[in-house]
């Protein structure tokens, strides 16, 4: 059925956006729309059953008066994270872009102004890279072969329309968003797994043809450095330039969304700071800094990047808990992000003291968990350990290399409560 885009070949300019990604490893995702009015997640529509026409109501509702995209980016930065993937569309199929396609959209609310123009704009101005996220599903459209899907089941639609109208509508929005707000870093798709119970067997061979081969290759042409993204919970199909897991470091499945193997492209790990991605107004379930820097540490550590979200109120804001939160992220970063900007990961597997990157001559191991020696060891190294040392401070370890392992004392040494930076410069 044609799941993949065929014979690709990224361009340079791609394979340089791969090089860039790898090494920005921070973003933050932002989950926002015409959902985020009540205040009860991302997915309260299907959630709580709500028919179309009653749900767009929030067309006459959504008015972010207090929307700043420089308050936005802002915080990104003052987080540490060098890119942003937002939101263009979520399942509920409201824009926030001026779209052409429909008029369920940003610019037919009270608030009438385009949010995806603002915040690449702003995003250009301060060196940020976008993303942008886009729903393959849809909850509102009859053209959406909704009677196959997994959800969506409760929102009132009986007529059917065409498949093939609803791919064109998606390739033509697909066509704004990458000719009318300037360069773009990736396309972040998220949706196709709400059509795997119609797969006539559990590999890549569904009844719904995707059309990822024009859909891709349609990205690739307007934009050959923008790399193509899908949240489908597989191993990458053809076409694809980065893989993403959801809730959950590459190659494990503690969420039940991963369970994908691993593969050698570009990989991401993206989750929340409480328990969801849109705003909840009672969920208080707060990630502590501590654990998003070690979420952090663990995805560099793994050659993956970390994108943390934000789920802004629906007035604009961004509740003050994130933003106070992502500042002290960020003042880690200031002080410890040469050991993760530009680095490489997976150099020795995973160890009961932490994990390892790597750049240029020097290995960072990263001690985030309790060690009950006076030492920590690292199997056999490829490289020659010519010293050791605190990346705070620079005191001087000593430490001894053999054929099978380098051992690196620790006596005396005051733990870090987070994280204690070992650099090793290498020959």
């Amino acid at each position: 059925m044609g799941l993949s885009a065929q014979h690709y070949t990224p361009t340079a300019a791609n394979l340089a956006s791969r090089k860039d990604f790898q090494d920005m490893k921070f973003g933050m995702f932002i989950h926002w729309g015409a959902f985020s009015v009540l205040s009860d997640g991302e997915w309260v529509m299907n959630n709580k059953n709500i028919k179309v026409e009653d749900y767009k109501r929030l067309k006459d509702i959504f008015n972010p008066t207090a929307f700043d995209a420089k308050k936005w980016v802002a915080a990104a930065k003052s987080a540490g994270m060098k890119y942003i993937t937002l939101i263009t569309r979520h399942h509920d199929g409201f824009s926030n872009w001026d779209t052409k396609q429909s008029d369920w959209k940003i610019t037919e609310t009270p608030y009438g102004r385009d949010i995806v123009k603002q915040m690449a704009e702003e995003c250009h101005k301060e060196g940020i890279k976008l993303f942008l996220y886009y729903s393959l599903l849809d909850w509102s459209r009859t053209d959406y072969q909704y009677a196959t899907g997994k959800t969506g089941k409760g929102t009132g639609r009986t007529e059917k329309g065409k498949w093939e109208d609803y791919i064109a509508f998606m390739k033509a929005q697909l066509t704004e968003l990458l000719t009318n707000y300037g360069e773009i870093g990736g396309i972040w798709f998220d949706g196709h797994w709400d059509q795997l119970d119609n797969d006539t067997d559990k590999t890549l061979k569904s009844k719904v043809n995707w059309h990822y081969d024009e859909i891709y290759s349609l990205i690739h042409k307007l934009q050959p450095q923008c790399m193509v993204g899908n949240n489908h919970h597989l191993t990458p199909l053809d076409g694809e330039d980065f893989q993403m897991f959801e809730k959950d470091l590459p190659g494990l499945n503690t969420t039940g969304f991963g369970g994908a193997s691993v593969s050698q492209l570009p990989l991401e790990t993206c989750e929340t700071m409480n328990n969801s991605w849109g705003f909840s107004i009672t969920d208080r379930k707060y990630k502590t800094v501590k654990q998003l820097i070690h979420y952090l540490v663990n995805d560099a550590g793994r050659d993956a990047n970390f994108l943390l979200n934000v789920g802004p109120m629906p007035n604009g804001v961004i509740q003050p808990e994130n933003i106070d939160t992502l500042a002290k992220v960020g003042d880690w970063m200031k002080v410890n992000g040469a050991s993760i900007y530009g680095t490489r990961g997976n150099i020795i597997g995973v160890q009961d003291w932490g994990l390892v990157t790597a750049k240029d001559k020097i290995l960072y191991a990263h001690v985030i968990h309790k060690i009950t020696k006076t030492f920590i060891t690292l199997p056999k190294l490829k490289q020659k350990v010519v010293s050791a040392s605190l990346m705070k401070g620079g005191t001087k370890l000593k430490f001894k290399q053999t054929a099978d392992e380098t051992i690196v004392s620790l006596d005396g040494v005051t733990m870090d409560d987070i994280d204690t930076i070992i650099e090793l410069k290498i020959k």
